[in-house]
């Protein structure tokens, strides 16, 4: 029972979390509904659903209907965890029809609440609560962890609730206790209802992953048939569909996500495609040559190169709020792009690496606008002048996923593999105003961080790693000289799709090695320091 939301991805973007693209593309798919409740956590679900070869997608509770059930037709439902009391009037509730439909369903946390709730049974707040690491002894057999968990045993795995049931509804039994939760694990298996106070999407319930497989292969009788090489021709032809004889321009930022959308275009409609690549200034050293010759060279991909840093530079002086910052890159990407699709004869539709977290984050799970902690310069829709309309191929994907596609399109690895890249480039990186000088200093310590980092050999198990430029200045001593120089905060985490992170833990022979190369070959730095802020609380991005 936790909170979500937040990150970023390039280019522009029209906030519905239904896609007909990808519907149609999942039609021939078994399939998984989750319906979110608010719980942070409630991509690991999708995550963990994904990765058994299973294709699912989260909706918030209040966009449920029986219509859209029916029209989804998933062979099983999940019913998220989420930051509610059930006992309360005027909580989220499932849809009655999630539960008349006959299809499986497995309520996590809070989902085991309100399926309890709705049903007959009877949740409570409690003085007893659980947060962190738990332990569940197993009381009875149950097709839910048939051949991983056995009556008699106990084991770990990760609650967050300070309410409990008390009763659960008729047909119900107890199959799983744990000290705080008498109703930990509790089942319907006639029924095919299951619930579970814990979660089992994060890797601190090791077993979880066994779990939702069981429930998804198992007992709501799904193939498993979901994978990146069926996605890539299903897409494809989709992509034809949608288009047809019309003209595509195609943003590129230079980081994986536009650059997968770009090459999936290309074999899919070959030279009715244009990419753009706006070369803004806020690029890091050398990735706009990189990105030139990687689709003019390899791909032959038609490609504008639209160098504007004059025009991007010259509208961000003199800002500092990063949401002005981030706005303003977002208007100046469509006025480029704008300028371009008429430069090329007009276009008819303007393509990007849109993704799913983005599709999540854009929509509250109480149907309200969601809190706003960062705009995505990529969200909220074309300006009518514009006259094109989106193609989004990689929608419902996780950035693992289309790394994965990248790598089924045969983009190197070297490119598949590179750390996620903001859209807004190290505008965000440089919190404060942002002059010429300040970028180049930031290149400078990035290039010396990222170094060291592939040295170790350590780039592949980071996330993201980068440097930040703030817009503070310290006393120094540099060659019997005092100096009043900028600093420099080093940030690293892992991850495996954004949504949550934690800091990469360096020893601190490596952190003093990087410290003393961009002090001793960055001009402009005397001091470095380290991040070492999880997401959440913090952001992945400093602003």
């Amino acid at each position: 029972m936790v909170n979500k939301r937040s990150t970023i991805s390039p280019f522009l973007f029209r906030a519905n979390p239904v896609s007909d693209f990808m519907t149609n593309i999942t039609a021939n798919h078994d399939r998984i509904l989750i319906i979110d409740f608010g719980s942070q956590v409630t991509q690991l679900i999708a995550r963990r659903v994904r990765e058994s070869g299973v294709y699912c997608e989260i909706h918030p509770f209040n966009a449920i209907t029986e219509d859209t059930l029916k029209a989804y037709a998933p062979k099983g439902i999940i019913l998220s965890g989420g930051p509610a009391s059930v006992h309360e009037a005027t909580t989220p509730r499932a849809h009655d029809a999630v539960f008349d439909l006959g299809v499986p369903v497995f309520g996590i946390c809070y989902g085991e609440q309100t399926m309890v709730q709705q049903m007959g049974g009877q949740v409570q707040a409690s003085t007893y609560r659980e947060f962190g690491r738990a332990f569940v002894e197993i009381k009875a057999d149950c097709c839910l962890f048939e051949g991983i968990w056995k009556p008699g045993e106990k084991h770990q795995v990760w609650m967050s609730h300070g309410d409990r049931i008390d009763a659960i509804p008729d047909g119900f039994e107890v199959v799983g206790t744990s000290d705080g939760s008498p109703f930990a694990i509790i089942a319907d298996d006639a029924r095919k209802l299951y619930g579970v106070q814990f979660h089992p999407e994060v890797m601190h319930t090791p077993d979880g992953a066994k779990l939702l497989k069981n429930f998804t292969h198992a007992i709501c009788g799904a193939s498993g048939d979901w994978t990146m090489a069926s996605f890539k021709d299903e897409a494809i032809q989709k992509i034809r569909d949608q288009v047809g004889s019309g003209r595509v321009i195609c943003g590129l930022s230079g980081g994986v996500d536009s650059s997968v959308v770009a090459v999936l275009l290309h074999e899919a409609i070959g030279d009715q495609l244009t990419c753009v690549f706006v070369d803004h200034g806020l690029m890091r050293t050398n990735e706009a040559d990189e990105v030139v010759s990687l689709f003019r060279d390899h791909y032959n991909i038609p490609l504008v190169h639209k160098n504007v840093e004059d025009l991007f530079l010259g509208e961000l002086e003199g800002i500092s709020d990063p949401e002005l910052k981030r706005k303003t890159i977002g208007r100046l990407f469509i006025d480029v792009f704008d300028e371009e699709a008429k430069n090329v004869g007009g276009a008819d539709f303007l393509a990007q690496g849109t993704l799913y977290p983005d599709v999540i984050e854009s929509v509250s799970f109480t149907g309200g606008p969601s809190v706003t902690i960062k705009s995505h310069h990529n969200v909220g829709g074309l300006p009518e002048r514009m006259n094109m309309q989106l193609v989004e191929p990689l929608r419902e994907l996780f950035k693992d996923e289309v790394r994965d596609l990248g790598r089924e399109l045969g983009l190197p690895d070297s490119f598949v593999g590179r750390h996620p890249f903001p859209g807004p480039g190290l505008a965000i990186r440089i919190p404060g105003v942002i002059t010429k000088d300040r970028l180049d200093i930031l290149r400078a310590a990035d290039v010396v961080y990222l170094d060291e980092i592939r040295k170790a050999g350590l780039y592949d198990v980071i996330w993201q790693a980068f440097a930040v430029l703030l817009p503070v200045q310290t006393v120094g001593v540099m060659g019997d000289a005092r100096t009043y120089d900028f600093v420099c905060a080093l940030r690293a985490v892992t991850s495996t799709d954004g949504m949550t992170a934690d800091y990469y833990p360096f020893d601190h022979e490596f952190l003093g090695r990087v410290s003393t190369r961009i002090i001793n070959e960055v001009k402009g730095i005397n001091r470095v320091v380290y991040d070492v802020t999880s997401k959440p609380p913090g952001t992945i991005e400093w602003e």
